[in-house]
């Protein structure tokens, strides 16, 4: 099971204003267990950044200045991406500016490319309803040490919220876990039982027994040749 965790950083709210990307990271999990493999990028916006939202991030466009446009990297963070889970909290703000870029290269959204979406935030109203669900809310639940996160950057937030996910599911975790112990135990048992009831001695057939058995191979042998019999 290989699974992405996604966050972008943007120069605004709506897309659909023309806000752009700035930053985008992920970071991978195969198996419930990160690995060393992750997707990090700034990018240039060709576009003023809003001041509130320099305020959440504190990116400036003067330090994006020298770095790639999106379709620079689109190539490689969709090769990055395909075909594994892609888990995003708030997961339609950050899709909808992706598909926003992919449509500016007339390129598939970018639900095309992977396995599935999961919006973590979505799953947390469903188990904290009416608490707050924002990622430093979350920390703070699950007892996730988030302290250098003084601003809002894609890859510490991706690794953050990589954490939270797996304190969010870990019930699920220990039930499979749970399940394929009872099964062991169960079948220990059942092994323990035949090694208890194994027989001390084998009992060989007397001569009655022996004449039935060999009068029923000759009726099998009628239909041909019986292996039995050899």
């Amino acid at each position: 099971m290989r699974q992405i965790f996604l966050d972008t950083e943007t120069t605004g709210l709506y897309h659909a204003q023309g806000h752009r990307i700035i930053e985008i990271a992920g970071v991978e999990l195969i198996n419930r267990r990160l690995t060393n493999n992750h997707f990090h990028v700034y990018l240039n916006p060709d576009r003023e950044i809003d001041e509130a939202a320099q305020e959440v991030h504190g990116i400036t466009l003067e330090f994006l200045q020298d770095k790639p446009r999106f379709a620079d990297i689109a190539d490689e963070f969709l090769q990055f991406v395909a075909g594994a889970d892609l888990i995003i909290h708030n997961a339609p703000f950050d899709i909808g500016f992706l598909n926003a870029e992919l449509s500016r290269m007339e390129q598939p959204n970018i639900e095309h490319s992977v396995l599935e979406i999961i919006d973590t935030l979505k799953l947390a109203k469903e188990m904290r309803p009416g608490q707050r669900n924002n990622l430093d809310a979350l920390c703070r639940h699950y007892g996730i040490d988030n302290s250098s996160r003084t601003l809002h950057g894609a890859l510490l937030d991706a690794e953050l919220l990589a954490d939270v996910y797996m304190s969010m599911t870990r019930g699920q975790e220990s039930l499979m876990i749970d399940m394929m112990d009872s099964s062991s135990i169960a079948l220990d048992g059942e092994l323990s039982k035949l090694a208890r009831n194994k027989p001390l001695r084998i009992l060989a057939a007397n001569e009655f027994e022996q004449a039935e058995h060999d009068q029923y191979l000759q009726t099998l042998a009628k239909g041909g040749a019986c292996i039995w019999s050899q």
